[in-house]
């Protein structure tokens, strides 16, 4: 089944770590579609996101190892790739967002007809794409 949903990387840790700082809406909508085995969708950036945020010296450190290895061994989601495409559309969008890696996530997002679940209030108020909040 195609995935409906791409997840921000933030919401996909908060996810992955149980937090709190999910709004309702997020687990309402991430568990239904687990609940009907729709594969969530994540950008291939998110992965090299994980990895930054994992770095010794990080503001915002986290386990980068358990939260790959958790992507890893889940048949929950689904890894859309980088491509020529999605980077022609961080083109098109312009700089309404200057996060490169928020750009992709965006992009991608656009390119694959998701709503992107997100709490990043700049990708919110930019309105590029339809979210989830």
């Amino acid at each position: 089944m195609t995935p409906r949903f791409l997840l921000d990387t933030h919401v996909l840790i908060w996810w992955l770590g149980g937090s709190k700082r999910l709004s309702a809406e997020h687990r309402r909508v991430i568990r239904n579609a687990l609940h009907h085995r729709e594969l969530v969708a994540i950008s291939a950036i998110t992965l090299l996101e994980i990895a930054v945020l994992g770095q010794a010296g990080s503001r915002r450190q986290i386990p980068a190892d358990k939260v790959l290895s958790e992507i890893d061994s889940s048949q929950d989601f689904q890894i859309l790739p980088l491509t020529v495409e999605i980077a022609a559309e961080v083109i098109a969008m312009g700089r309404s967002l200057q996060d490169p890696v928020d750009r992709v996530i965006v992009a991608t997002a656009r390119i694959h007809g998701l709503r992107l679940i997100t709490a990043d209030q700049r990708i919110i108020e930019s309105k590029l794409v339809p979210i989830v909040v």
